[in-house]
């Protein structure tokens, strides 16, 4: 027992070691996750995000290694480490307050340890209790000259870690990233070929006094006006070349490591199997592209894809919205686009409700 008290501090500080350190390492996993997190909080854009996302999960790993050294111990590592919590507890108050305090996972330890906003809260404010009683504990050392540099370093080693460990593409300029491709679209390809009438064929048609039952002719479908989305760009997948805007299409945004991805692919396959069900194109994430075949093994499918950047591939999707995501085109107009894993995720009997409907 002796021991335990008078060792109790250094425990303290092993204990705030491990969990920041545990909390950065598991930001990488993967880190585009991360990125995308401070994007859909309005923190940052894309191109910022790569520097951001590196330089916060470099300073936690940096807090995780300068707790358990002498140097401005008291005076900067554990005020600043307080106010970094403080600030985060705030932030997940004003989370709980819009969105819910068990709804979502508020990205502590990234994907690998998914984590309520509650649960991060209480975690904070044991962190907090822990620091105030480690300040409490530790002395100056004021007979210890301090080395600011010491510090410095630390932080500089490990945000030059992740910069390493993670290299990206920088964005040449965010405006340019964000604008719909310009594409020629031959408008054939969209609209059906008008027929020829000439004179001659107006003279033939009154000549025979054609008698036309108009209870015969069957009424076309109903169907929404054409109009070029921000999906007509990509118009091949496998190599086929395909017009996304004509008709009804099923077009998905699939990651290839994503289980639940994998599993809105087998329902499409069951779908896809009945009679008219519009065609289905995959956009994959360029993340684990290697994954790509053991997906389709996976799924028992076979849809035609194609491989999209990371940042573009969130940006064409949209902010906020995640994978799984299954959007119903019809002649370029979204009529349904199912996201994520939660209330708006792909359901199936929603989708074949809206396909015998036809409604637009």
């Amino acid at each position: 027992m002796e021991f335990f008290k008078k060792n109790l501090p250094w425990i303290v500080r092993i204990l705030i070691s491990i969990l920041f350190i545990v909390s950065g390492v598991a930001k990488m996993f993967p880190i585009w996750a991360f990125e995308k997190q401070l994007v859909d909080l309005g923190l940052t854009n894309w191109c910022v995000a790569h520097y951001l996302s590196r330089a916060i999960i470099g300073l936690e790993i940096a807090i995780g290694a300068a707790i358990l050294q002498p140097h401005y111990l008291k005076k900067i590592v554990i005020p600043v480490t307080s106010f970094l919590l403080v600030a985060f507890c705030i932030h997940l108050s004003t989370e709980m307050y819009k969105h819910g305090a068990m709804n979502g996972n508020c990205g502590c330890f990234g994907q690998l340890i998914p984590m309520t906003p509650l649960e991060a809260f209480i975690k904070n404010v044991i962190t907090l209790v822990l620091l105030g009683y480690l300040y409490k504990k530790v002395s100056f050392n004021e007979t210890t000259p301090n080395r600011f540099s010491n510090l410095l370093l630390i932080y500089a080693l490990s945000a030059l870690l992740m910069f390493v460990a993670f290299p990206f593409s920088p964005c040449e300029d965010d405006k340019k990233t964000t604008e719909t491709p310009q594409i020629s679209m031959d408008t054939t390809a969209i609209e059906a070929a008008a027929p020829i009438v000439t004179k001659d064929t107006i003279k033939k048609i009154e000549d025979k006094k054609a008698k036309v039952d108009t209870a015969q002719i069957a009424k076309p479908e109903p169907e929404p006006t054409k109009v070029v989305s921000k999906f007509a760009a990509f118009n091949t997948f496998s190599g086929k070349k395909v017009n996304i805007d004509k008709g009804k299409k099923i077009l998905c945004f699939f990651v290839p490591g994503c289980e639940h991805c994998q599993d809105a692919a087998k329902e499409l396959v069951q779908l896809s199997k009945k009679p008219g069900f519009p065609e289905v194109n995959i956009i994959f994430m360029d993340e684990e592209a290697e994954k790509i075949p053991d997906f389709f093994k996976k799924s028992n499918s076979n849809f035609s894809y194609t491989i999209l950047g990371v940042v573009e591939f969130w940006k064409l999707m949209g902010n906020g919205a995640n994978t799984p995501g299954v959007i119903y085109l019809w002649n370029g107009n979204v009529i349904k686009f199912y996201e994520g894993t939660e209330g708006n995720k792909f359901d199936p009997k929603d989708l074949t409700k809206l396909l015998e409907s036809k409604k637009f």
